[in-house]
């Protein structure tokens, strides 16, 4: 029998079973019709929960122990916290208009067809059934209410009108973590005449030209007008643009010339940057490495290079010269996204339009001041006075030391955070880029300066290491099972699209 009377505190210890032991300390106020001697120890079906308010903290759910962590993106740092929060304190909420994540270091193997779209995704949904997932956008956040406005990311259907009527969702804990979008330097035409290389449905556009090409250039009637149409131009030195221009060699090379050998003396492919060198953020030896390779392969690099408009099917360069193309690939680097964007005004930003935040990941006020139970971290993010690089190795990093330092703040709730960790440090352990034609660059002069390698054994580092880092068993398996099925097989040429003849004429005219 459990003592109560109206507005009393209850200190209650149930042990339901060795591995779960729940402390309840609540304020009830029990209704008129309901007296001490109803409440018996059989009338809680339910765990019982510590609903203590933490004003320290703020915390103001009580759902779980330590409150909401709403986790804002499904990319390298957001998906990460989701998969590896502590469940039994935390309320885990996750907030991103794409439901699954992407492998994004393979993700230029799947354009070509090396890989499969699914060897590199991972579901939201399919990880965990204690994870609460809304598939939307984050439009708004109110800091001052702990509160996210989201419109749901899905199609508008006359059966549900609520695909496009925004929802709020409160939070206990928010993270950042919602990424970058690819920057086209207000570069008139990007947008309507480049392919994006950051999401699965951008490599399956990429590989749907590709193939297109090679069709049209197949019943082209003029030597000028096949090498027009297969002059594939790649923007952007970077390891992406990289990655992404030796994949498409070994498909024209290993595929293509044997699909379409009369073509080969018309296919081009050309690298387009701005600055001296490609391959800036490598050591100069494995850059001039690289250099080197691609003019023995025909790939044509063209360094210093400014564009200054993109047309249909047209590069306009600032020095005048205009080359037309077959298929454009955009990878320039990367901007800030319309949700932190929003932020403008609410959150301190860096020069480039990063949000800034303290040692710790917290985001900060425009005044400096760190928000309380606010985090940033990702592309989206950095830290003030201490630059970070916008790749995957750094998002991970900042997830699993803020994975760490809350998992500890629910064993400790009456700390507060800088209490119970360290400030982040990021532990740059070298970069990695394909080449082609079964080579790599490998860069860790960060940790030895003799720490570099280039070649074939660079390139069994660099399948080695990603099949290591991909995350579930299942892909575990898919990816080394699609590697050999291409090496034995080739890669699959097939063309997904409306087949519908009078569906495609109504989208032509409409885009007309």
């Amino acid at each position: 029998m459990i003592a109560a009377q109206q507005g009393c505190t209850i200190v209650r210890s149930i042990t339901l079973s060795p591995r779960m032991h729940f402390r309840l300390i609540s304020t009830l106020s029990l209704p008129s019709n309901l007296n001490a001697s109803s409440i018996t120890k059989r009338s809680w079906t339910t765990p019982f929960i510590d609903c203590r308010i933490l004003p320290n903290r703020g915390i103001r759910s009580l759902g779980k122990v330590q409150g909401r962590v709403m986790i804002l993106g499904s990319g390298w740092a957001g998906f990460k916290l989701v998969r590896e929060m502590d469940k039994r304190k935390y309320q885990v909420v996750s907030v991103s208009p794409r439901n699954h994540f992407v492998f994004t270091p393979l993700l230029a193997s799947t354009s070509v067809g090396t890989l499969e779209f699914r060897c590199i995704t991972e579901p939201v949904r399919g990880y965990s059934s204690d994870v609460e997932y809304h598939q939307a956008w984050c439009d708004e956040v109110n800091f001052q209410k702990n509160k996210v406005s989201c419109t749901l990311n899905l199609p508008p259907t006359s059966q549900s009108s609520s695909s496009s009527r925004p929802f709020d969702v409160t939070y206990d804990h928010l993270i950042i973590a919602v990424g970058s979008y690819s920057n086209t330097f207000g570069i008139k035409g990007v947008k309507e005449h480049a392919f994006f290389l950051k999401e699965v449905a951008d490599a399956r556009r990429i590989r749907t030209r590709i193939l297109e090409c090679f069709e049209r250039a197949d019943m082209a009637t003029t030597d000028d007008e096949k090498n027009n149409i297969l002059h594939f131009a790649v923007v952007g030195g970077g390891p992406t643009g990289i990655e992404f221009s030796s994949e498409l060699h070994d498909f024209v090379r290993e595929d293509c010339s044997r699909l379409f050998p009369s073509l080969m003396n018309h296919v081009t492919i050309a690298v387009y940057d701005v600055a001296p060198t490609i391959l800036g953020s490598f050591d100069k030896s494995l850059a001039e490495y690289c250099m080197t390779k691609f003019r023995r392969r025909s790939i044509d690099v063209r360094t210093g290079t400014v564009v200054k408009e993109v047309q249909d099917g047209r590069l306009i360069l600032q020095d005048g010269k205009e080359i037309p193309f077959g298929c454009l690939v955009w990878s320039t680097g990367l901007t800030e996204n319309p949700m932190t964007a929003s932020l403008e005004g609410k959150v301190l930003k860096s020069e480039n339009r990063r949000i800034l935040t303290d040692k710790y990941l917290r985001v900060l006020t425009p005044d400096g001041k760190p928000m309380p139970n606010v985090y940033a971290l990702g592309d989206c993010a950095t830290i003030k006075d201490h630059q970070l690089p916008q790749t995957a190795q750094v998002a991970n990093q900042q997830a699993i030391y803020l994975r760490k330092a809350l998992n500890k703040l629910a064993k400790r709730p009456e700390l507060d955070f800088t209490d119970v960790t360290e400030p982040f440090v990021f532990k740059n352990f070298g970069t990695m880029a394909y080449i082609g034609s079964w080579e790599a660059v490998v860069d860790m002069t960060n940790i030895n300066e003799k720490a570099k390698e280039s070649g074939t054994f660079a390139w069994i580092f660099w399948r080695s290491s990603y099949l290591t880092m991909s995350v579930s068993l299942r892909n575990k398996m898919l990816i080394p099972m699609y590697w050999f099925m291409t090496w034995v097989f080739g890669r699959d040429i097939s063309s997904f699209q409306d087949y519908d003849r009078q569906k495609r004429s109504v989208s032509a005219s409409k885009s007309q």
